[in-house]
């Protein structure tokens, strides 16, 4: 208990303010990483999930690159690339890590969003006359925006849970104090780290949890509990009327 209330007053005690790497400077760096590799990966792997959601074509060979790339070992790929690329080129290696390890679950949200949709849907869309184009932006996308939120939320979580590594390799950010406290054997340090990334990933998860909520359609929204209040009186009609 006193190691726990030893890490709180580490993070609040004004000495994080100050110095070569402030612990405000260290979250921005840390989110800055954060939100840059999840935006190229979205860029990456939206479009790509969209057309095999679309299409049907490559879900298998998706499926098994995303199975494939969740099993590589986040400290080992960072590593490499380093090494691959050159130590001159640190911050370039660890954000193409990041965006590797990202990829996987926006590609799988994007495909299984498309996926989700009624195709009785789809199919009375194509019968109005809408066009394939039309089809993908004004019904299955919005339809499976809520999944498709649901895999950015993950490979968020996945990424600012692996950020922590890039101090490993002089990038900074809030896993600078991780690495050079345990040398120091400054459990305080330590613990105060580690509790400052579980806020910053609670509060990601909580607001992507927020906008996977709000991305909702509101025919959707509106239609679920009229759908169970209509399906709840028919089955009371059936079972309330007099037999003849």
């Amino acid at each position: 208990m006193n190691l726990l209330a030893d890490a709180i007053a580490w993070i609040f005690s004004p000495d994080r303010l100050s110095g070569s790497s402030p612990l405000p400077a260290a979250i921005g760096l840390h989110l800055y990483y954060t939100f840059l590799a999840v935006l190229i990966a979205s860029v990456i792997a939206i479009p790509l999930g969209y057309y095999i959601g679309h299409t049907g074509r490559g879900r298998n060979v998706a499926i098994g690159i995303s199975g494939a790339a969740r099993a590589i070992p986040s400290f080992g790929l960072i590593l490499l690339l380093v090494l691959v690329i050159g130590v001159t080129q640190k911050p370039l290696a660890a954000t193409i890590a990041f965006v590797l390890l990202a990829i996987p679950s926006i590609l799988a949200g994007a495909y299984s969003g498309l996926e989700a949709v009624d195709r009785r849907v789809v199919d009375a869309a194509r019968a109005v006359g809408m066009t394939e184009w039309q089809i993908l932006v004004r019904v299955e996308i919005p339809l499976g925006l809520p999944l498709l939120i649901g895999g950015i939320r993950a490979g968020a979580l996945q990424v600012v849970a692996t950020v922590v590594l890039a101090a490993y390799v002089t990038l900074g950010g809030v896993g600078t104090y991780i690495i050079q406290g345990i040398p120091l054997r400054r459990f305080d340090m330590i613990l105060g780290a580690a509790i400052v990334i579980v806020v910053l990933a609670l509060v990601l998860d909580g607001l992507f949890a927020l906008l996977q909520h709000v991305v909702v359609p509101r025919g959707v929204a509106a239609g679920r509990p009229k759908e169970l209040r209509t399906s709840s009186t028919r089955r009371r009609a059936v079972v309330e009327s007099p037999t003849v």
